[in-house]
């Protein structure tokens, strides 16, 4: 009994150890803030997907994953030029696009060409990776 409520406590004290290391130091520059980066939602996602190949990061602000991924999509957006476009969805802000795509895990990163599907990746990506698939929607 003694052990288990030993293991128990070192199990609370790890898990509270990476909630904290998992936050944020300081204040990430919001998507579309001087990123390059465009903020999608329920109004311009199909506006914004129009006629072009665009990487869509579908992600939440508590993710650890997803803040690891934040810098690459913004490296991604910084270097994707006439490749296509980069653009982020707040899944907990927009839950009916992550509904609408099948969105079950984050991050999620979808490629879309002319607003239609053409690559799906979830979990951490390369910006090389995702500079590269963005080529071959091209």
């Amino acid at each position: 009994m003694k052990t288990k409520l030993i293991i128990a406590g070192a199990a609370v004290l790890l898990l509270g150890g990476i909630i904290l290391l998992a936050k944020p130091s300081g204040k990430a520059a919001p998507a579309g803030k001087n990123t390059g980066v465009i903020t999608l939602n329920e109004t311009n996602f199909q506006k914004e997907l129009k006629g072009r190949v665009v990487l869509v990061d579908f992600w939440a602000t508590w993710c650890p994953p997803c803040r690891v991924m934040g810098p690459v999509i913004e490296q991604v957006a910084a270097e994707s030029g006439s490749i296509g476009s980069v653009g982020k969805v707040d899944v907990d802000e927009n839950q009916s696009l992550a509904m609408r795509y099948q969105v079950q895990n984050i991050p999620t990163t979808i490629i879309f060409k002319d607003g239609k599907e053409v690559a799906r990746f979830v979990g951490i990506n390369s910006k090389e990776f995702l500079l590269q698939q963005m080529k071959k929607a091209k």
